[in-house]
C-alpha cells in the first residue's frame, strides 16, 4: 500500500550562502555601567542633614533656645533685684562706679548712704529679737478685745430681742465665717499648688523676654539687628564699653550696672536724643571722637546718625543720636517759598537757612559778617549761598555785586537786583571779577574817608559775592602792559595766594576794613586747599560753612582748628547723600552752649522758585539797571591799535604784536585773536604780514599805508 506523506511542520529554510566579498569585523558595544545603588545609611544621613540645616529647623531651634534662656535670664534678673533689695550690693556697686570714674565726691556720698543702710538694717534685725513676744502680746490682746466686743454685741442683741440665745450669735457668725474661709482654702489650695509654679515660671519668662535676656544669635531678626531700637542708658553704656578703649572698658566693667552713672538724663532733641557722658579718669575725649563709626554701630545706627561734640564740662562728650533713618527724610521747602509776604532786614533780621539736627529752625544773621561756603563739587554750595542772597535781596537797601565764575545761569535771576553781574568761567571773566573786587576796595576806601569827615553817615550795605572763587585764586594770567619804549612787561598776577596776587590782596583789604562800612565779601569755593583758598582769606571770614569734604585737613581749612577740635566733622558727611548739609562755625547762628559749630540741613530753593523770590525782590526795588560785564564788548579800532603797539618799531613778529594787543585791551584781544585773525585784518585793508628771515612779521609802514588808504576811502565816501 502506498500514499503521500504530508509534513505537518515546515522545515526551516537554510540561510543563503553569503556572497563572496570583504569581511567586516563587528564591534560589540558593552552596555553602559549602572551606578551602584546608594546605601540606605547614606540616604538617611543626607535626609537628616538637610532636615537639621533647613532654615525652618534653625528658626525652631533658635526659638526654643531663646525662650529657655528668657526663663533663665529672668530668674537671674529677679534674683539680682532681690539681692540688691536685701543687701548693700547696690551701694557697693555705685561706690565702685564713682571710684572708677574718678568722682571721689560721689564715692564718699555713696559710702555714707551705704553705711546708713547698714545701720538701719541692723536696727531691724535687733527688733526681730523682741518681735515674737511683742507679737504674742498683741495677738492675745487683740483676741481678748475681739471676743469681748462680740460678747457685748450679743448681750445688746439679747436685750433687744429678749432672747438669751442671741448672746452667742455674733461669736457663732465669726466661727462660721472662719469655717467658710477654711473650706475655700481647702478647695483652692490643690489647683493653686499645681498652677502656682507655672505662673512663677511665666513671670520669670516675661521679665527675661522684656530685657532680651538671651544671646544675640537666639534673638529674632528684628531684635538682632537692633536698628531703630530706642536708646536707653544700658545701651549707651554697653556701646561705650565695647568701643575698644581699654581704660574705658576696664572702668565700666568695674562699675557693673552702675555704668549708667556716667550719663546725664537722656533727653529728646529733635529727631533724636542727646546725652552727656562723663568719661572715667584716664580716658580722653578724642579717644571717643576718633571711634565715631564704631560707637554708631554699637548703638545700632549709621555713622552719619551719631554726632559727638565737646561741651564745656571737663572729660565730657555730648552724644546726639538720631532716630534710625530720620536724617534721610527731606526737611521741607524754605519759608521764602511758602510765605510770599516775607521780608528781610539786614541789620536785625536772620535768614531762614534750614534746620539743625534737632529739627529746630536754623536762622543766621548776616549783619557785617564776611561769609565763606566751601565743600566738594555738586554738593549744594551754590544753592546754600544763593538762599542767603535771595533772603537778603528782600531788603531793598542791600546792594549786590556778583561774579558767577561757573557761568551756567545759577545767578541769572539776580539781573535787575545786582548792580554788577559777571557770568562765565574763562580767564577774562576772572579778570573782570578781580577788577570788580578792586572796585569794591575803592568804594570801601571812599566810604572810610567819608566816615572820617562825618561819623554819623550811614551807608547802604554792599555785598560783593564771588561764586567758584577757586578759579580766581588759581588764575595763571598776569597783568601785562606796554612800556614807553614799546616793550610788553608782565606785572602782578591776577590769581595766586601771595601778596602779589591782585585778587588775593583785594579780598584781604575788604576783610580787614570792609565790615566797618558795610562792604562785605561772600565767597563760595570748591575742594579747599592752600592754593585755591589761602589761609589769610579763609580766616578772614566771620561765618565759615562747609559741606561734605574729603579729609580732616580740608575740614580744618574750611572751619578752623577750634571747630574741628570741638567736634565739627564735615569730612564725615556722606558725599551725594548729605547734599545741602552744612557744618557752620559762626557767631551769627545760635550754637548750643559749649559747642564750636552746628550742623544745618539747608532748604533747597530750585531755579524756578528762586526766580519767583527774585521777582518779589525786584518789585521792592522798583527796578535796578544791572551791568552785565560779560555782555560788554569794548568797541576798538583794531587797525589803529596795531599801529599803536608797533610804536617806532619798523617791524615786529606777529606773535609779539598779538601779545601787545592783549596787554593793551585784554577784554577785546583775548584768546580769540590769533595769527590768522591778525592776517585777515591786514588783508582786508590791502596789506598782509610778510616773512623776514623765515618769521612772519608786521611792517609798520604797511600798517600806516593801510590806515592812510582807509582814511582816503572814508573821505571820498563822505564827499
Amino acid at each position: 500500500m502506498s500514499g503521500t506523506v504530508v509534513p505537518l511542520h515546515k522545515e526551516p529554510t537554510p540561510d543563503p550562502e553569503p556572497e563572496a566579498g570583504p569581511v567586516t569585523e563587528l564591534t560589540v558595544v558593552p552596555d553602559p555601567p549602572t551606578a551602584p545603588p546608594v546605601p540606605l545609611w547614606v540616604r538617611s544621613g543626607r535626609t537628616v542633614r538637610t532636615a537639621l540645616t533647613h532654615e525652618n529647623t534653625r528658626t525652631a531651634a533658635r526659638a526654643m533656645a531663646r525662650h529657655s534662656l528668657y526663663l533663665a535670664g529672668g530668674a537671674r534678673i529677679v534674683a539680682r533685684r532681690t539681692w540688691d533689695g536685701r543687701t548693700a550690693a547696690r551701694y557697693e556697686r555705685m561706690l565702685r562706679a564713682a571710684e572708677a570714674a574718678g568722682n571721689h565726691e560721689a564715692a564718699a556720698e555713696w559710702e555714707e548712704r551705704g553705711q546708713r543702710y547698714r545701720e538701719a538694717r541692723h536696727r531691724r534685725r535687733m527688733d526681730l529679737l523682741h518681735s515674737p513676744l511683742d507679737a504674742a502680746k498683741g495677738v492675745g490682746i487683740s483676741a481678748g478685745m475681739g471676743v469681748g466686743g462680740l460678747v457685748l454685741l450679743g448681750v445688746a442683741m439679747a436685750v433687744a430681742t429678749k432672747d438669751p440665745g442671741e448672746v452667742v450669735t455674733p461669736l457663732m457668725a465669726v466661727v462660721r465665717f472662719i469655717d467658710l474661709m477654711v473650706t475655700i482654702v481647702r478647695v483652692v489650695w490643690g489647683p493653686a499648688i499645681t498652677i502656682g509654679p507655672f505662673l512663677a515660671l511665666l513671670a520669670l519668662w516675661s521679665v527675661g523676654a522684656h530685657q532680651h535676656a538671651a544671646p544675640q544669635w537666639a534673638l529674632p531678626p528684628n531684635a538682632r539687628s537692633g536698628e531703630g531700637e530706642p536708646i536707653t542708658p544700658s545701651i549707651v553704656v554697653k556701646a561705650l564699653r565695647d568701643l575698644g578703649v581699654p581704660a574705658l572698658r576696664k572702668a565700666i566693667t568695674e562699675m557693673g550696672d552702675a555704668g549708667a552713672s556716667m550719663l546725664s538724663p537722656i533727653t529728646i532733641a529733635g529727631c533724636g536724643v542727646e546725652v552727656d557722658v562723663t568719661l572715667p579718669s584716664g580716658v580722653s575725649t578724642n579717644e571717643v571722637q576718633g571711634r565715631r563709626r564704631k560707637l554708631a554701630e554699637n548703638l545700632s545706627r549709621h555713622e552719619h546718625e551719631v554726632f559727638i561734640t565737646i561741651p564745656e564740662a571737663a572729660r565730657t562728650v555730648r552724644l546726639w543720636i538720631a532716630d534710625s533713618g530720620a536724617l534721610d527724610e527731606p526737611i521741607g521747602p524754605s519759608p521764602l517759598v511758602l510765605d510770599d509776604t516775607l521780608t528781610a532786614n539786614y541789620k536785625t533780621g536772620k535768614a531762614p537757612w534750614g534746620q539743625d539736627l534737632r529739627g529746630d529752625a536754623a536762622a543766621i544773621s548776616l549783619y557785617q559778617r564776611h561769609l565763606l561756603v566751601t565743600g566738594l563739587s555738586n554738593q549744594g554750595k551754590t544753592a546754600s549761598l544763593r538762599a542767603l542772597a535771595l533772603w537778603l535781596a528782600l531788603d531793598r537797601s542791600v546792594q549786590f555785586w556778583i561774579a558767577d565764575l561757573k557761568g551756567i545761569g545759577d545767578w541769572a535771576m539776580f539781573e535787575g537786583i545786582a548792580q554788577v553781574l559777571i557770568e562765565g568761567p574763562s580767564d577774562d571773566h576772572v579778570i573782570q571779577a578781580t577788577e570788580m573786587v578792586e572796585d569794591a576796595v575803592e568804594e570801601m576806601n571812599r566810604r572810610i574817608e567819608a566816615r572820617r569827615q562825618d561819623p554819623t553817615i550811614v551807608f547802604e550795605p554792599l555785598v560783593v559775592l564771588v561764586d567758584e572763587a577757586q578759579l580766581a585764586f588759581m588764575c595763571p594770567v598776569k597783568t601785562s602792559y606796554v612800556t614807553e619804549d614799546g616793550k610788553v612787561k608782565e606785572g602782578a598776577p591776577y590769581g595766586g595766594a601771595k601778596a602779589t596776587s591782585r585778587y588775593f590782596m583785594a579780598v584781604r583789604k575788604i576783610h580787614n576794613q570792609g565790615r566797618a562800612v558795610d562792604v562785605l565779601m561772600w565767597q563760595g569755593t570748591q575742594d579747599p586747599t592752600d592754593q585755591n583758598l589761602p589761609k589769610l582769606v579763609r580766616e578772614g571770614a566771620h561765618t565759615r560753612a562747609s559741606l561734605v569734604l574729603g579729609t580732616e585737613s580740608q575740614a580744618r581749612m574750611a572751619l578752623g582748628d577750634k571747630a574741628v577740635d570741638g567736634g565739627a566733622t564735615p569730612h564725615l558727611l556722606r558725599q551725594g547723600l548729605d547734599k545741602g548739609t552744612l557744618v557752620v562755625a559762626s557767631d551769627g547762628i545760635t550754637i548750643p552752649a559749649g559747642q564750636a559749630s552746628i550742623t544745618v540741613r539747608t532748604h533747597f530753593i530750585d531755579d524756578e522758585p528762586a526766580a519767583e523770590v527774585a521777582e518779589r525782590a525786584k518789585a521792592l526795588r522798583n527796578g535796578v539797571a544791572t551791568l552785565r560785564v560779560v555782555d560788554q564788548v569794548e568797541e576798538r579800532d583794531a587797525l589803529a591799535d596795531v599801529a599803536a603797539v608797533l610804536g617806532d618799531e619798523p617791524r615786529l613778529r606777529t606773535n609779539e604784536v598779538l601779545k601787545r594787543l592783549h596787554a593793551l585791551a585784554p577784554k577785546v584781544y583775548g584768546d580769540q585773536w590769533t595769527n590768522d585773525r591778525l592776517k585777515g585784518l591786514l588783508e582786508a585793508h590791502g596789506e598782509e604780514p610778510k616773512k623776514s628771515h623765515g618769521v612772519m612779521v608786521v611792517h609798520r609802514d604797511h600798517v600806516l599805508r593801510a590806515l592812510a588808504r582807509r582814511d582816503d576811502e572814508g573821505s571820498t565816501s563822505a564827499a
